[in-house]
């Protein structure tokens, strides 16, 4: 009987290993986020922490997410001005304007001129070299930050500090936390009364001429138990 040799190679099993996910750190802010919650059902890695500048961080990638409203909002009382001078320390930085196709961006109403808007935008890009990105919703946006994760290969430090304020930016940044108080008619207080301490001590009658009907408000808060 003669012998037979099988001269074909056995098969070999490849074994796929799955590469993990990267890990995206977000601002504990965003944790009720449905950003988030798509990340997560993409496979990503996420991670909360107490982000002093942007919303995400995706390798080197600093992004600020502001939804439609939160974007009018911030151009109004000037918040993100300082949250575009603030991810300036990061050299690959993003804006994300979430729900343009849920929100009208140049609204008519609330008093913006919708060419406010367009004339913001154009320094958003020009004066702080901060790129837009314009996202339909939520899901929309988790798909921008997949790309970028995919695509991406440095990682960001997380040492980026918020921007300290001077003197005058912090009396008008206290100023600022009572309703209706926005950086025009806290600046008007302090240049009349010179002092956080004045304008806690003025009568009604004084504060009316500046605040009107919200001189009620603020004094009712300085009088209010806590």
């Amino acid at each position: 009987m003669k012998t037979l040799y099988n001269i074909f190679p056995e098969k070999k099993q490849i074994i796929k290993t799955q590469i993990p996910k990267e890990k995206i750190i977000i601002d504990y802010r965003e944790r009720n986020s449905l950003v988030a919650s798509e990340l997560v059902s993409f496979g990503f890695q996420v991670e909360f922490k107490e982000l002093k500048v942007a919303d995400y961080i995706v390798k080197d990638v600093a992004i600020e997410r502001k939804t439609v409203f939160d974007f009018i909002t911030s151009m109004k009382n000037k918040r993100l001005i300082n949250q575009l001078e603030e991810i300036q320390q990061y050299k690959n930085r993003l804006l994300v304007i979430e729900g343009v196709n849920e929100q009208e961006l140049y609204p008519e109403k609330n008093g913006v001129n919708p060419n406010a808007v367009r004339g913001f935008l154009l320094s958003i890009l020009l004066k702080y070299n901060v790129p837009i990105i314009f996202t339909q919703d939520y899901k929309d946006t988790a798909k921008f930050i997949k790309v970028i994760a995919n695509k991406r290969e440095k990682q960001a430090s997380l040492n980026a500090k918020k921007k300290s304020l001077n003197k005058k930016e912090q009396l008008q940044f206290i100023i600022e936390g009572f309703p209706g108080i926005g950086p025009i008619t806290a600046k008007k207080l302090l240049k009349k009364f010179k002092t956080i301490k004045n304008i806690i001590n003025a009568d009604g009658e004084e504060l009316k001429e500046i605040l009107g009907k919200k001189s009620e408000i603020f004094k009712r808060i300085i009088d209010e138990n806590y």
